[in-house]
């Protein structure tokens, strides 16, 4: 019987929110057609620490690589590991469509000549084939690819699959990297994250989005007072906003931008340029704010409240504490 796979993929030695994603769609795999989930995580030594979490999401096995030269991100030595381990009778693999998993889900697919689906928002398993969707030209479509070698590799949307506890076991087994990973002909001597500790746009379960029907860039303070009141939301922003320098090119949403899957999604004076409902229209629920009753993004939005965003800001950010206080 095949197995599934999962990547943990980490940052600075910490679990991220794409590697429960990860293991959750193979838990729901396995549980699915058969087998077994088995999570591969690579990082400095210690890292074995997170297999408890990773068990607790439906790892039935952690395969766990320990070196110091996967202190950071080493792409040319975990691709060649990545691809050892997947030789070994596996049905598919998962991964997240994040910038890292961007980057190795094509290495591994390209060692082992076997399909790519990417930016994956739903799959199934049909017969011998997968079937994975995938927004295309700029969202208007879902393409759909058809996957018959195996192991098939996905790459996961962010926010495409949420996270679930399905414990097991979890068994921890220590394997050796393919080769000698300190001489990767990749060497990444230090990491920088952008935005200090703010919450990372493609984990965030909310997500508060300005555009130019603000103003100016001194009024960002109001999306930003809503997001904090939420506690758990980040800042986004299109790409008109960061052209013009009210945020920082690390807040775009849209096709040239970050490609975002949150549980809410609030567009602040946004009318809706194709290429930002690229990036943000598989939100789960999408709510618009703008003057222009006929903008563009009320054709996608689940809820729409037609006014000037600077009045109606306010008064949400007091609901949503008002909220939060009585919950």
């Amino acid at each position: 019987m095949s197995n599934i796979f999962a990547f943990a993929e980490t940052r600075g030695g910490e679990l991220r929110r794409a590697a429960l994603e990860a293991v959750t769609a193979a838990r729901q795999t396995a549980d699915q057609i058969g087998g077994e989930v088995r999570v591969l995580i690579a990082g400095a030594p210690g890292i074995a620490v997170h297999a408890a979490k990773l068990a607790a999401h439906g790892a039935d096995m952690v395969l766990v690589v320990e070196h110091d030269a996967f202190t950071h991100y080493n792409p040319e030595a975990l691709a060649s590991t990545l691809a050892a381990g997947l030789a070994n009778n596996y049905r598919a693999a998962f991964f997240s469509a994040s910038a890292q998993g961007k980057d190795l889900a094509p290495r591994v697919a390209a060692k082992l000549k076997v399909g790519l689906a990417s930016d994956v928002t739903e799959f199934a398993f049909s017969g011998d084939a997968v079937v994975a969707k995938h927004p295309g030209y700029t969202g208007k479509i879902v393409q759909t690819l058809t996957l018959k070698a195996t192991p098939a590799i996905i790459s996961l949307r962010p926010g495409a699959v949420l996270p679930k506890e399905s414990p097991k076991a979890g068994t921890v087994q220590n394997i050796p990297s393919a080769g000698d990973p300190a001489a990767s002909r990749v060497v990444v001597t230090d990491t920088v994250v952008g935005g200090g500790a703010k919450l990372d746009l493609g984990e965030a379960p909310v997500i508060i989005s300005g555009g130019r029907g603000l103003k100016e860039a001194a009024n960002f303070t109001l999306v930003e007072d809503l997001a904090a009141a939420f506690g758990n939301a980040a800042v986004g922003a299109t790409r008109a906003v960061t052209d013009e320098g009210w945020r920082p090119h690390s807040d775009q949403i849209g096709q040239t931008g970050r490609l975002v899957s949150p549980d809410l999604y609030v567009a602040c004076g946004i009318s809706g340029a194709i290429q930002h409902l690229a990036g943000m229209r598989t939100s789960k629920t999408i709510v618009a704010i703008n003057k222009d009753k006929e903008a563009p993004i009320f054709k996608i939005a689940d809820y729409g409240i037609v006014g000037d965003v600077l009045e109606i800001l306010p008064v949400l950010t007091e609901a949503v504490k008002a909220a939060k206080q009585g919950a």
